[in-house]
């Protein structure tokens, strides 16, 4: 009689093992192994047994066309690339109460009003809790129906059955499937859900758009592979205390990834943000530490505002802080302001935050960060309608920063009548500027 293989799997990470550990080897997760029963060794082979296709030479290849509809919200619509593409599977991730699900019911409302059959599929909410949300945001139309279902067979029975042009699952994590034995959010679970969720979608040519909860880490909750499986990831980032909220795209294989949707969440909702331009700074107020800097989110050009708070230690190893801006870049600045400068930053502390929740990843805003740092330490207000741009590299030098043309177009755009730059710009009469070519340099603007 043949031995029983028996296999093991991390539900932490999808690691699987031949035999029981107490902690995984791949991301170190302490008692998270589960035997995998027959049902779910056999939908992993399944998955990973090959279809038998012959090759075929890429120039015989038949190109397909991509069809693509609105959404009646343009940010989403920026963000998926133009509109949502038919067949496609969606996932959309983000912290509790940013706004995934208010933003999925009203996209849902827009396609009903537009004539589409949509389902939206809550595992977490009664029918009645959504319906007091879709009366304050107003998304009732009689083409959005509702279901209350944990059971992924019963949800796809009702998504053929009746036509639907568009399915959402809220949430990922909460629909189980019959053939599997393990529980709901298991990453056997997880990866046979969404692989019948993205079969469906090929098949049908229907979009389907999945709500996936994250983990303390910021990532989606369950295995990287649920990642790998769909078209398209979104991330909504922002504060849930704070009106705005910004949709990134980690992943989309028929658009740009550079992207982002920015929101306002109102009474009504996530709506667009209106007046983008003014939501991250302010030139009212002139204090010390504070300068402004032009960053880019995709295509888009923000102002942002640099906040900077220099103050006297206590400790043998000073204080590094930073919100929204890179802690390592930030030691690195001040590190060269204490050679090139010779100012004792040793001796204090040094917070840095950027002003409306948003992150910076680009280095463009280097000039700003020091500007704003050597204004709070010497506590002399910057000209507010002054801005900062380049990028600081280790010797002290100040580089060009991508498009610097399209980010002095938006400063002066904003009321800005100064700029200070590595470079000078090719457009004239754009703003006044101030060429700046080493970190010494800047010392004649505090």
């Amino acid at each position: 009689m043949a031995k029983k293989k028996i296999l093991f799997e991390c539900q932490a990470c999808g690691y699987k093992s031949g035999k029981w550990m107490g902690k995984c080897t791949n991301c170190g997760a302490w008692d998270s192994f589960v035997e995998l029963g027959e049902k779910e060794m056999e939908i992993i082979k399944s998955l990973e047994r090959t279809s038998g296709n012959k090759a075929l030479c890429i120039t015989d290849v038949t190109q397909e066309q991509i069809e693509r509809f609105g959404t009646g919200d343009a940010e989403l619509d920026l963000v998926l690339g133009g509109g949502v593409v038919e067949g496609s599977l969606v996932l959309v991730g983000g912290s509790p109460g940013v706004g995934k699900s208010t933003l999925l019911l009203k996209t849902c409302a827009n396609l009903a009003n537009s004539g589409k059959k949509v389902l939206y599929v809550s595992a977490e909410e009664s029918s009645g809790q959504i319906k007091l949300r879709a009366d304050r945001i107003g998304a009732n139309s009689k083409n959005l129906y509702l279901l209350n279902e944990l059971v992924l067979e019963d949800i796809l029975a009702e998504f053929r059955q009746n036509g639907y042009d568009m399915l959402v699952i809220d949430s990922i994590q909460t629909i189980y499937s019959n053939t599997i034995t393990s529980a709901p959010g298991s990453v056997s679970q997880v990866r046979a859900v969404t692989f019948e969720l993205m079969r469906i979608a090929k098949e049908s040519k229907k979009p389907v758009f999945i709500i996936g909860h994250i983990t303390k880490e910021g990532s989606i909750a369950g295995p990287r592979v649920l990642e790998h499986m769909v078209d398209t990831v979104l991330y909504f980032e922002g504060d849930s205390s704070k009106d705005i909220r910004i949709l990134r795209s980690f992943k989309n294989r028929f658009g740009s990834i550079n992207e982002v949707g920015i929101f306002e969440m109102t009474q009504r909702g996530l709506v667009d943000a209106k007046n983008i331009a003014k939501k991250f700074f302010d030139k009212k107020s002139n204090q010390a530490g504070s300068a402004a800097t032009v960053v880019m989110e995709g295509s888009r050009p923000l102002i942002l505002e640099v906040q900077a708070l220099v103050a006297e230690s206590g400790y043998a190893n000073p204080k590094r802080s930073s919100t929204g801006y890179d802690a390592g870049r930030l030691t690195m600045l001040l590190a060269l302001l204490e050679k090139r400068l010779e100012l004792p930053f040793n001796q204090y502390d040094v917070f840095i935050n950027i002003a409306g929740g948003i992150k910076i990843t680009e280095p463009s805003a280097d000039l700003a960060v020091i500007a704003a740092i050597l204004s709070s330490f010497r506590n002399r207000p910057l000209n507010k309608e002054t801005i900062f741009l380049g990028e600081v590299g280790l010797t002290g030098e100040i580089r060009d920063v991508m498009m610097q043309d399209i980010r002095l177009k938006e400063a002066a755009a904003q009321g800005f009548k100064r700029a200070v730059v590595p470079s000078k710009p090719l457009q004239e009469n754009v703003l006044k500027s101030y060429v700046v070519e080493s970190v010494e340099k800047i010392i004649d603007w505090m």
